[in-house]
C-alpha cells in the first residue's frame, strides 16, 4: 500500500497546484493592485493613527509613570508597530494578504479532498500531519515577524538614535524630537514593507507541499 501512496501524491501535489495557479490568476484579473500612490496615503493615514497612539503611550509613560525618556519612547514604539501591523494587514495591504491567505486555503482544501479518497489511515502521521502543522502556522505572525524585522526595528533604532541626540545632546522637547524621529523613518519603513513584509508573490517554496 505504501508503494501506491507516491504516485497518487505526486498526482495530487500536481493537480492542486494547476487548481491554485489557475484561481490565484482569475484572483489577480479581478483584484487590481493599488497604485503605489494609493498604498502610499493608506500607509500615511496608518501611520498618523500610529503617531497619536505613540505619543499617547509616551505621555502617558513618560508624565505620568515617570519612566525615562528611553525607556518609554522603546515601550510606545513596540505599541504602535503592533498597531500600525494590524491595521496595514486589513487596510493598506489588505489585497495582498487576503489573496495570499485565501491561495494557501484552497491549497489546502484540495490536498485534504484528495487525501480523503486514499486509505487516509495509513497516510495520516506521513501526509496529512505534515500538511496540518504546516498550515496551522499563522500567515499573519510570519507578517508581523518580517514587521518587527523591518519596521519595528527601524521605528526603535531610529527613534532611540533620534531621542538620544536631540533631547539628551540638544535639550529638545522629547515630544517635538519624537516627531523628527518619525517622520525620518517612515519612508524607509514603507518601501521595507512594500518589497518584503506584504510582498507580492504568494506561496514561498518553503510553504509549498
Amino acid at each position: 500500500m505504501t508503494m501506491t501512496l507516491g504516485p497518487k501524491l505526486a498526482s495530487t501535489e500536481a493537480h492542486s497546484s494547476i487548481e491554485v495557479h489557475s484561481s490565484t490568476k482569475v484572483q489577480e484579473q479581478d483584484e487590481p493592485a493599488l497604485s503605489m500612490f494609493v498604498r502610499w496615503i493608506k500607509f500615511n493615514l496608518v501611520g498618523g493613527m500610529g503617531i497619536i497612539v505613540q505619543f499617547a503611550m509616551l505621555f502617558v509613560l513618560k508624565s505620568l509613570l515617570h519612566f525615562g525618556y528611553l525607556a518609554a519612547t522603546a515601550m510606545a514604539v513596540e505599541v504602535a508597530v503592533v498597531h500600525n501591523f494590524l491595521w496595514h494587514e486589513q487596510f493598506t495591504w489588505a489585497d495582498r494578504t487576503k489573496k495570499i491567505d485565501r491561495t494557501k486555503k484552497i491549497r489546502s482544501e484540495l490536498l485534504r479532498n484528495e487525501l480523503s479518497r486514499t486509505d487516509r489511515i495509513q497516510t495520516e502521521f506521513k501526509c496529512t500531519s505534515p500538511l496540518r502543522d504546516r498550515f496551522r502556522h499563522s500567515n499573519s505572525m510570519s507578517r508581523l515577524v518580517r514587521f518587527h524585522l523591518t519596521n519595528g526595528s527601524i521605528s526603535i533604532a531610529g527613534n532611540l538614535a533620534v531621542m538620544q541626540w536631540m533631547v539628551g545632546h540638544m535639550r529638545m522637547n522629547y515630544l517635538l524630537a519624537n516627531a523628527i524621529a518619525i517622520a525620518l523613518c517612515s519612508l524607509a519603513n514603507f518601501f521595507l514593507s512594500d518589497a518584503w513584509v506584504f510582498k507580492k508573490s504568494g506561496l514561498n517554496r518553503s510553504q509549498r507541499c
